[in-house]
């Protein structure tokens, strides 16, 4: 399906949404395109497909949503929001088979994003810094994962703030708090550096700017103060399994 319809469609969700006062922010790599307007282009240069829609949403405002897919023409997976104890929303578009996740309150994957409000700090899609995490979290991260995480640090700064700035100083805290995800955004902070300098599609100064945003990204990570919790955990280290198993039905984002 045409990278095209996935983004139209985006539109005519978020529209809706907004127009029934309802939280609904995109995220995933039709969110990666709508908010890296210089460089999304690599998307396509290096091959990174689209295979849905996917959005984060408030728990609160389940029931408002659910009714306002249905009078946008989706049939509900119920069974789902069941399963997943009130965490996702899944549907489908009859008619074009396209497929929707809406994330309520968290993202589950290796690590676990919570919105806590934070929904309200950015539009059309999660902030910044999660759209990083989204990414980061993943530890055996792919190829698509890897172009997504290039395409936003060539995009946008890093700061202490979320207008059009990746927060790291949010970052930082997250990774501040837990060794887990300490470890995971690092490691792959660091597999991004190497893999984007392989990409012939990069040009020497993009290269370049990717290895500087990292190196700004892994200083304001490591010289956050560390919990309690923290230091203890990293006295374990790979010792103790410290992410979660995802299994072949987890979302893809």
């Amino acid at each position: 399906m045409d990278r095209q319809v996935f983004e139209e469609e985006a539109d005519r969700l978020l529209q809706a949404a907004e127009r029934e006062g309802v939280t609904l922010r995109l995220l995933g790599a039709v969110a990666f395109r709508r908010h890296c307007s210089s460089f999304g282009h690599l998307q396509d240069r290096l091959g990174r497909k689209f295979t849905d829609i996917d959005f984060a949403g408030y728990g609160r405002e389940a029931e408002r949503l659910r009714a306002l897919f249905r009078t946008l023409g989706y049939a509900e997976d119920s069974a789902t929001y069941v399963e997943s104890e009130g965490s996702r929303l899944v549907f489908a578009d009859p008619k074009t088979r396209l497929h929707v996740d809406v994330f309520l309150d968290k993202l589950e994957f290796c690590h676990t994003i919570k919105w806590n409000g934070r929904l309200d700090k950015d539009a059309p899609t999660i902030p910044l810094a999660e759209l990083l995490l989204e990414k980061l979290q993943i530890v055996k991260i792919n190829e698509k994962d890897v172009i997504d995480t290039i395409m936003l640090l060539l995009e946008h700064p890093l700061g202490d703030n979320d207008a059009e700035t990746i927060n790291i100083e949010h970052v930082a805290g997250i990774c501040a708090a837990d060794w887990g995800w300490w470890r995971t955004t690092t490691m792959n902070l660091d597999k991004v550096r190497q893999l984007a300098h392989g990409y012939e599609q990069l040009s020497g100064d993009e290269k370049a700017r990717v290895s500087e945003q990292i190196d700004l990204a892994r200083s304001r990570i490591d010289d956050e103060p560390k919990s309690l919790a923290w230091k203890i955990r990293a006295r374990v280290g790979d010792r103790k399994k410290w992410y979660r198993d995802v299994d072949e039905l987890a979302p893809q984002v």
